[in-house]
């Protein structure tokens, strides 16, 4: 590990959770940096895609399926209501990014995929913020980037699922 920096808060090692207290500060300027940089505007427009985010979240997790999708789907994935969705692909729909297939499951039920126009949009939203992860890391070594990758796929697995298990749980008492 590296020595702590001057900027980060003082460790005592022996309090519970003092070492994600002190990730904290860096994920808020992670937040605020990705923000300000306008990172997502900046990428729908090099995408030349006019969307704006919820829109554009639908879009990449369809496009990035391996396979047609239900609004459930796409919601669970997203993290968000179905009816919220459903309003999000009607309007992809109208833009001609995505359409309705018959799930061969269930002739009763759609699912949702992009057309070609909504897979290249989202290829070139996904090259053009992947540009820019890369160009940010350039510097770093390959063991550098892979130890990023795992710890944050991790990070965010575990994240996840905890989240999820709260929101399963009971209610908390008051």
């Amino acid at each position: 590990m590296s020595p702590q920096s001057a900027d980060e808060p003082g460790r005592d090692e022996g309090q519970p959770g003092a070492d994600v207290l002190a990730v904290m500060p860096r994920l808020t300027q992670l937040q605020s940096a990705i923000s300000r940089g306008r990172l997502v505007e900046r990428a729908t427009e090099a995408a030349d895609i006019r969307l704006d985010r919820p829109a554009m979240s639908v879009l990449l997790t369809v496009g990035l399926a391996k396979k047609p999708l239900r609004i459930g789907e796409i919601a669970q994935k997203m993290q968000v209501v179905g009816p919220h969705v459903t309003r999000l692909v009607q309007e992809l729909e109208r833009r001609g990014l995505v359409h309705r297939v018959t799930d061969p499951l269930d002739r009763r039920a759609s699912l949702i995929e992009p057309t070609a126009e909504g897979s290249a949009a989202a290829e070139r939203y996904t090259r053009s913020i992947v540009g820019w992860f890369t160009e940010a890391i350039s510097g770093w070594s390959e063991e550098d980037r892979q130890v990023l990758g795992h710890l944050l796929g991790r990070f965010a697995d575990d994240v996840t699922a905890h989240l999820a298990a709260l929101d399963e749980g009971p209610p908390p008492t008051v």
